[in-house]
């Protein structure tokens, strides 16, 4: 999996970095079920608090290979080849599976360069993303005849409004920089030089929360934006916060906040 993704650790935060430039990153069998497995990783391990998702060279992903997949893609799922035979979900639909319900720590997407068709998905997968200014931001799926997966149709009407959503998709819309945020596919657009720097000092600075609070968090925005029963939902928040407020972590933050201290997480 190496030679198709690069993992690294630098505190607490894990970066997952797609490594295809030659093929800007484009999606084969090995490099997405790596991404689904890298998530699955980082979801069980204590030590990281926060994931980042980027790519190498001018690309955030470019999509699916139409070239074909890699000879060895079954191997690199989990799957056994007999569940792979019994389940209709592709990797494309477990990326808003896995990326927003599989994994309960906060996922921010660096979209240094062109994200398309699948690769925005995953993109648009990740709970927040940060944008270099030059990137580009296309559906791509009316050029090629097809319709929107990966979790778009479920995705976008989410970040935009309905017509909005359909829009970017029907037109098969570039979109770059400012108009990104405008539509709220992105929360923030960095200058080009900046990009890199911005993106880990962000990522660097949701480790300062207690992981306890960051995970609660996501829990429960991720539980809201399902079809609710809205009281379910208040008992589900209650529940959360009580969790949040009864950890050690939760504790510590509330006694440096009152000592004007800052506080020292441990993820307990």
């Amino acid at each position: 999996m190496s030679d198709v993704l690069k993992i690294h650790n630098d505190g607490h935060v894990r970066t997952i970095q797609l490594n295809r430039p030659e093929r800007k990153n484009a999606l084969n069998d090995a490099l997405a079920w790596g991404i689904i497995n890298a998530v699955e990783d980082a979801s069980k391990d204590d030590d990281v608090w926060i994931l980042a998702i980027t790519g190498t060279g001018d690309a955030f992903c470019s999509g699916l290979d139409l070239t074909g997949s890699a000879p060895d893609g079954e191997s690199a799922s989990r799957l056994s080849k007999q569940s792979l035979q019994l389940d209709d979900l592709s990797w494309v639909s477990r990326f808003p599976i896995n990326l927003r319900y599989g994994c309960d720590k906060p996922i921010v997407a660096g979209i240094n360069g062109v994200a398309v068709g699948a690769g925005l998905s995953l993109a648009m997968s990740c709970d927040i993303r940060i944008m270099s200014r030059s990137a580009r931001l296309m559906a791509g799926y009316p050029r090629i005849g097809g319709s929107p997966d990966g979790g778009l149709t479920w995705t976008l009407a989410q970040a935009m409004n309905y017509e909005q959503a359909l829009r970017f998709l029907l037109e098969n819309r570039t979109v770059q920089g400012d108009e990104a945020k405008t539509l709220n596919l992105v929360g923030e657009v960095v200058d080009d030089d900046k990009f890199d720097a911005r993106f880990h000092e962000y990522c660097q600075s949701l480790t300062k929360l207690s992981p306890i609070t960051g995970r609660l968090s996501k829990r429960g925005v991720a539980a809201g934006t399902k079809d609710i029963d809205l009281e379910a939902q208040m008992r589900y928040e209650l529940q959360n916060i009580g969790r949040a407020f009864g950890s050690r972590d939760g504790k510590e933050a509330r006694a440096a906040f009152m000592e004007k201290r800052p506080p020292v997480f441990e993820g307990r």
